[in-house]
């Protein structure tokens, strides 16, 4: 079971929930008065935000971090960020893993330059660079930096260490960049959601199960978005902290901002047997704890799950979608339709074989999947039986060579093998889009973090589309035995719970993994391939800007997977104006001309030259503004110009910079929306230098092709940005638009301003 709690609620001692509603029973149970702004202050999460935070108020929080993280295909472009901001050194821990783009088989020398270039910038600048097949970045960082009380930014979205005390976020790039050069992460103090849990899962349940059964309850309606979930309750012992490590990390797909989980003697050890015990401390909410709501969770009553395409919280029971395969495979079948956009066929119907559903590959793996205790439990399953030699595959992806030595010590990989699937080394891959795509119309289930349309390295635009559900390794290693017949782990269930104690030795990262924080050589020279490019610079904001309507994307919530693609893509992370050339192409394949086409314009106008001669519908564009009161002497030489992208709700998903750095860098200066998917989007957005324009009503005034006019816009980022007047040119007429823009700190104003981070870091360093 699981509930949403309509308001507030009240904690006493852990185990009791009082809704706010009936808070005149706090001071029964209690025996002394209770106000609710202190009892805020007992979450864990605030005990830990305001140790690390730097201004002299809780209300609007400056985060330090005591750690950061980034993967290839974002820590190149983010280093160069810092340099080109005046970067000597990385003044905390800074880990580089090559999880992504590990695979150096597409583009060359590309990816292989790009982890030359990361371990020379660990050298020069004193990180820490961990190489290709050796571990997941987020698996690393539960192993070696992760403890209790800390705070960690990583520039990936599911950077989650929750479950062992440590509050991380998924931001872009430019967040990591203000961290480097000394600037802090901004934020106003969040809601904190309880996810209360009580009962005990029963063996054949796994964490995935979990995560997307709460994926399911929350994503849609917002619960917990941009919100602190933290995970109370006594069934938070009912489970390893290996087996809470697979549950936190899906918090991301919920929206939220971060988490954190109440930590116990499991935790201790957890932390001991990786030789740091002294980053425990024992983490729990206070007597009287006040949540802004509460998600509760009977964890007996979870059953095995699966997240059908396109998303984690398209969620059902197996048992349930089994009961209706073909109206739930119809339904699946029709936001396939959506995705393709007729570019290329998908089908489900055709795979239900005597009322079962065949599935064509399997795959175990990432920061979700591959952990100890989820491969020992598809491998006890499996130990003796055979996938089959038929169209149904099987790999499994250990998180760390730690964990892949400790596998293979103690025999499970042997088993896996034997029963016919293929042991890989440690590699995001699968989670991407840039590995195991299955062939086309084929349909996989994975223990891996998303399955949002393309994330499976299919190519609708090419005619090739299959697609992904989620599920848990147990239900993924139960099919695996039924020949990819889709079983629930449930119909094994005397298989499931001897996991034996996992014993972690460091000495392949003693081997391979090199150490150089606080060892910074700035004599040392960086390795730059052929593809590593600087990035473009772009001019401070104007004081009148022209936008020209480049694309209108209507769909309820654009990921950034939409907006830059994951997968073949990666291989150009390094090059702005090479990665710029697939912005949109999955969803807009003629945006990539229209926003160069005026890009083209701006650079024109910048150099002198007449721009209204190189477009000749700019001449009546500005005859209409000039009929605007108090526009009259407005010049297109004194009027920069842009492109804006219209989104309902765009960057659902990852954290990756390039989703906002691949516009700005062809010419995009504002995004318009109903709403912001998520907070790192918003932040891309901003340290880009583009304008996160919020729409009052419907978008109908304008369409693509039309030109919006925003003046004074440079000296209203200087006011409570309420109320911004836009003008829709067209037909003759100048239409008003009603924009507005969320609350913005002063830095973040001054980023816009002058145009991109970059510029608001040089100019300060002048």
């Amino acid at each position: 079971m699981i509930k949403l709690y309509d308001g507030g609620i009240y904690l006493i001692n852990g185990t009791e929930i009082i809704p706010e509603s009936e808070a005149s029973r706090v001071e029964q149970v209690t025996g002394k008065a209770v106000c609710p702004e202190e009892a805020k202050k007992g979450t864990i999460a605030y005990g830990i935000l305001k140790s690390h935070n730097q201004n002299d108020t809780m209300d609007q929080l400056r985060i330090k971090f005591d750690a950061l993280t980034s993967h290839d295909i974002t820590y190149v472009g983010i280093i160069q960020t810092a340099r080109a901001s005046g970067m000597d050194k990385f003044p905390m821990p800074y880990v580089l893993t090559c999880c992504h783009n590990s695979l150096n088989a597409v583009g060359g020398t590309i990816n292989e330059d790009d982890h030359m270039f990361g371990l020379t910038a660990a050298k020069k600048y004193g990180g820490i660079f961990v190489p290709p097949h050796v571990a997941v970045i987020h698996q690393y960082m539960r192993e070696m930096h992760a403890g209790c009380g800390k705070m960690i930014l990583g520039s990936d979205s599911h950077t989650r260490y929750g479950a062992l005390g440590t509050m991380a976020v998924g931001e872009g790039g430019g967040e990591l960049d203000k961290q480097i050069l000394g600037d802090t992460w901004d934020s106003a103090y969040p809601g904190v959601v309880a996810i209360y849990l009580t009962g005990k899962p029963a063996p054949w349940v796994g964490p995935h199960d979990i995560a997307i059964a709460i994926c399911g309850a929350v994503y849609k309606n917002g619960y917990v978005k941009n919100k602190v979930m933290e995970f109370v309750g006594p069934g938070v012992a009912s489970m390893t902290t290996d087996y809470r490590n697979g549950v936190d990390v899906m918090t991301t797909e919920t929206t939220c901002l971060t988490s954190v989980w109440r930590t116990d003697e499991d935790t201790k050890a957890y932390l001991a047997s990786h030789g740091r015990a002294e980053d425990y401390k024992e983490l729990n909410p206070a007597d009287v704890t006040y949540y802004d709501g509460c998600v509760y969770i009977d964890l007996s009553t979870i059953k095995p799950m699966i997240a059908l395409p396109f998303h984690p919280s398209n969620a059902f029971e197996i048992d349930e979608f089994n009961a209706n395969l073909e109206d739930c495979l119809r339904e699946a079948e029709k936001a396939a339709e959506k995705v393709s956009q007729g570019r290329a066929p998908y089908t489900l119907l055709d795979k239900v074989k005597n009322g079962k559903l065949q599935v064509q590959q399997g795959i175990i793996a990432g920061c979700a999947g591959g952990t100890y205790s989820n491969i020992v439990e598809a491998a006890n399953l499996l130990r003796g039986r055979s996938i089959g030699a038929g169209e149904f595959t099987l790999s499994v992806y250990p998180s760390s060579l730690p964990v892949y030595t400790d596998l293979a010590d103690k025999g499970y990989l042997s088993e896996l093998i034997k029963a016919g699937a293929v042991v890989k080394t440690a590699f995001c891959g699968p989670c991407f889009g840039a590995g195991d795509t299955p062939n086309h119309n084929g349909f996989s289930v994975r223990h891996t973090t998303r399955n949002f349309p393309n994330r499976e390295g299919s190519k609708p635009g090419s005619g090739q589309m299959s697609a992904v559900a989620l599920m848990d390794a147990r239900s993924v290693a139960a099919t695996a035995a039924n020949g990819g017949i889709l079983t629930s782990a449930e119909e094994f269930g005397e298989f499931f719970g001897n996991v034996p104690e996992h014993d972690f030795d460091i000495s392949s990262y003693k081997a391979r993994v090199y150490q150089g924080f606080g060892k910074e050589d700035l004599s040392c020279d960086l390795f730059y391939g052929p593809n590593i490019k600087d990035w473009p610079e772009r001019s401070p904001l104007g004081e009148n800007i022209l936008l020209k309507v480049c694309t209108k994307i209507l769909d309820e919530v654009t990921t950034t997977d939409e907006l830059i693609p994951s997968g073949e893509t990666s291989s150009y992370r390094s090059n702005p104006l090479g990665l710029a050339e697939f912005t949109l192409s999955r969803r807009d394949p003629e945006y990539v001309g229209r926003t160069k086409a005026v890009d083209a314009l701006e650079i024109a106008r910048e150099k002198g030259e007449d721009i209204t001669v190189m477009e000749p519908a700019l001449q009546e564009v500005f005859r209409v503004i000039n009929t605007i009161p108090g526009q009259e002497n407005v010049k297109a030489s004194e009027t920069e110009i842009g492109s804006v992208m219209y989104a309902n709700k765009p960057g659902d998903g990852s954290a990756r910079e390039q989703a906002a750095s691949c516009q700005r860098v062809i010419g995009g200066l504002a995004n318009i929306t109903q709403d912001y998917a998520t907070k790192r989007y918003r932040s891309n957005v901003m340290n880009w230098g583009m304008l996160p324009f919020h729409l009052k009503g419907e978008p109908t005034a304008f369409e693509v092709g039309d030109y919006i006019y925003v003046p004074g816009i440079r000296s209203l980022l200087d006011g409570d940005l309420q109320d911004i007047t836009g003008y829709v040119i067209k037909d003759g007429k100048a239409e008003k638009i009603d924009l507005y823009i969320k609350e913005m700190t002063e830095n973040e104003r001054e980023i816009v301003k002058a145009g991109c981070l970059i510029n608001f870091n040089r100019a300060r360093r002048k």
